[in-house]
């Protein structure tokens, strides 16, 4: 078995479906590059009875010849070729009825299953009648389907409403690396970094494995940067396009919302979304924005207010790839160490800071551990104040309402050393904590909370603050 960098409870789930005394259905999703065919190879790759991969692109032709050479190249010897996807599982099921065993386990792995799914072919309609005229008979067969195209894998195969309808077993979404896992795989690859630099590369390249894997150890993180993405012939100049092209087969409205949230900080409605992109609302945006969110590229989280209406929720883009693509890569340079040349700027410390508050609200599990708060019911949600002439609106980017009737409001700060928590920004800070008392009207106790990368400096007002939490806190699990 291949080495596995984290996922323990992925690998415990799929570890215990094949182990089962039923035939299962396993889908497994996630956006491009996270790491789902390693995970499946690595655990099963030889003990399946059949693997196939779907082309990327491929017309109906290329399909249907990708899995006939899967066929054959696992011993069957076809007597003709067949004329769709029916016809192909057919096949499937001849092959496998003269490979399956009793009291042994029958794999069978389908790769980028929605590439498969070419027009007229009718795929989704044959895969479902062989599951449920035959496969799902076999107690010791596991079938497991994946593919990147999230948006495709929900809608006609974990939600399918025809033959597949409540038919898959288990299904397993394979999210980014979390910093703590982000930092066993660095380390595996010989980057051997502080905590800081770890950090610093999640803000750049998510928890995204194949990213990560491109990192070489004997350079810096800023050299790698620079290499990856503003060199001559950078390996990710590109990614940005092909990823978007690889999830969505019309990939242009997505991308409108990515680049409009990128633009917006704090996140916008689904309705101040429409009214920006002049699209009209009929419910179509509503599907792209739950593809994003299925596809982790961004989240939807409520603002709390006295009355939280089903039209609160704020959409927030989430993912840190494209966020610094965006912010960044993207640039007209011809600067091959630009990264490196604009550290320290203020272009550079302004998206620190944002990127920062990104990684903690990726990681408010490990948040609610530190505060001893595992076991405990919570909301977490962002907070903006009602317009008001006389003050400028506030904002409160993540804030944690306990069942035990505490609020931790969170104050986010990046800094490369302690933290020098200034008067004045105390008093803005408790300002905001006074005006969202009064807006909610809540009556649970209210605890300033900061989270700094190394700390709050010891003075007058960091000893105001009664909850403290560093960026070590966030590689807890």
């Amino acid at each position: 078995m291949k080495t596995i960098v984290g996922r323990n409870a992925e690998i415990a789930l799929m570890n215990e479906y094949v182990s089962s005394d039923r035939a299962e259905f396993v889908a497994v999703f996630g956006r491009r590059r996270v790491g789902k065919t390693f995970l499946v190879d690595s655990l099963f790759h030889d003990a399946y009875a059949f693997s196939v991969t779907g082309v990327v692109d491929g017309e109906s032709e290329v399909q249907m010849q990708a899995f006939v050479d899967a066929l054959e190249m696992y011993g069957y010897a076809l007597e003709q070729k067949p004329v769709d996807w029916f016809d192909a599982f057919v096949c499937l099921r001849k092959f496998l009825i003269s490979r399956i065993k009793p009291n042994e386990k029958c794999i069978v792995f389908i790769d980028e299953l929605p590439s498969l799914d070419v027009k007229g072919y009718k795929l989704v309609q044959a895969l479902g009648y062989f599951w449920n005229s035959w496969a799902s008979k076999q107690d010791n067969l596991t079938l497991i389907v994946c593919g990147s195209s999230t948006s495709w894998m929900i809608r006609n195969i974990i939600d399918n409403k025809g033959g597949l309808h409540d038919r898959i077993t288990h299904e397993i979404h394979l999210h980014p690396f979390s910093l703590k896992e982000t930092e066993e795989y660095l380390l595996s690859i010989g980057c051997q970094w502080d905590r800081l630099s770890v950090v610093q590369a999640y803000m750049i390249f998510g928890g995204i494995p194949y990213y990560l894997s491109l990192l070489r150890s004997d350079l810096s993180l800023s050299q790698n940067v620079d290499r990856l993405f503003f060199s001559r012939g950078a390996e990710l100049r590109r990614e940005f396009h092909r990823l978007f092209a690889t999830l969505f087969r019309q990939p242009d409205t997505y991308i409108s919302i990515i680049r409009l949230l990128a633009s917006h900080k704090s996140g916008l409605t689904r309705e101040e979304i429409v009214s920006h992109l002049g699209n009209a609302d009929n419910g179509h945006i509503s599907d792209k924005l739950e593809d994003l969110v299925n596809c982790d590229f961004i989240r939807r989280y409520n603002v709390k207010k006295k009355k939280i209406s089903s039209k609160s929720g704020i959409y927030q883009l989430m993912d840190f790839f494209t966020l610094f693509y965006l912010s960044f890569a993207e640039k007209e340079t011809v600067d091959e160490h630009f990264w490196t040349n604009h550290l320290n700027t203020p272009e550079v410390n302004s998206w620190l800071g944002l990127a920062y508050e990104r990684v903690c609200m990726a990681h408010v599990a490990q948040i609610k551990h530190r505060l001893h708060i595992d076991s405990i019911s919570t909301e977490y949600y962002s907070w903006r104040s009602l317009p008001n002439e006389g003050r400028p609106q506030a904002q409160i980017d993540l804030i944690i309402e306990r069942a035990d009737r505490v609020i931790n409001l969170c104050e986010i700060k990046y800094s490369d050393s302690e933290y020098s928590l200034q008067k004045d920004e105390y008093l803005r800070f408790m300002n905001r904590l006074s005006v969202f008392r009064e807006e909610t009207g809540t009556r649970f106790a209210v605890w300033p909370t900061f989270i700094t990368t190394y700390g709050l400096l010891q003075g007058s007002y960091a000893s105001s603050v009664p909850v403290q939490l560093t960026a070590d806190d966030l590689f807890e699990f």
